[in-house]
């Protein structure tokens, strides 16, 4: 399986008569850890590399990210997530070696994404943690973590969309939301992520981006 050539992105023919989800309903779209603009938290630093700030932006975005999934893995099952989903509009699968679009359960996909990313992380040559001649970041870096952010990105919106009363039972709302509006307004300063993708979220990302002004 082939991690860049993943991802096509369905859509159901309607959105018409849908009642939104919990979490652009209040107050829970309005619970944040954070008053204010978080665009100082992204901007790149004076003096700091831009391959280092965002290669350790983004091993902390996969941690957080992979702490919110194990909050709800046991509710995320072949069963109850048998389609990788954000909502009823937009399905995500694998392209596969033979470019064969391929459906895994939601569990069975995040899995394969974040066993990936963490490879990635782990690879000196994609994330070199050493100061000395050779250790450079590669010149496809950018694309590298554009892939990464595409598949964090569809993670968090199954979270919001298949789990939220879980997260809501546990107080994780404010939480939740803080990351996310973080991990946009990262991925939006250094262009990270297609518009595209952030439509299944669309609603949240408004009414964030309103809040924080």
């Amino acid at each position: 399986m082939s991690f860049f050539n993943i991802s096509k992105l369905g859509r159901s023919k309607s959105k018409k008569n849908q009642q939104k989800p919990l979490f652009v309903a209040q107050p829970f779209i309005s619970a944040t850890l954070v008053n204010g603009s978080l665009k100082k938290i992204v901007e790149l630093p004076k003096y700091v590399d831009q391959n280092e700030w965002l290669a350790v932006n983004t091993f902390d975005f996969f941690n957080y990210i992979n702490q919110f999934y194990g909050v709800i893995a046991d509710f995320c099952t072949t069963k109850d997530c048998p389609i990788m989903s954000a909502g009823p509009n937009y399905e995500y699968t694998w392209t596969d070696n033979q470019k064969k679009n391929v459906k895994f359960a939601a569990p069975k996909y995040v899995d394969f994404v974040m066993t990936r990313i963490q490879n990635l992380l782990n690879d000196e040559s994609v994330f070199p943690t050493k100061s000395a001649p050779g250790c450079e970041f590669p010149k496809d870096f950018i694309n590298i973590l554009r892939s990464i952010y595409k598949q964090l990105f569809r993670i968090l919106a199954h979270i919001y969309w298949s789990h939220y009363d879980k997260i809501l039972h546990l107080s994780c709302e404010g939480h939740l939301n803080t990351l996310f509006a973080h991990f946009i307004c990262f991925a939006r300063e250094f262009d990270l992520l297609d518009k595209k993708e952030l439509a299944p979220m669309s609603d949240l990302i408004a009414e964030l981006e309103y809040q924080m002004k």
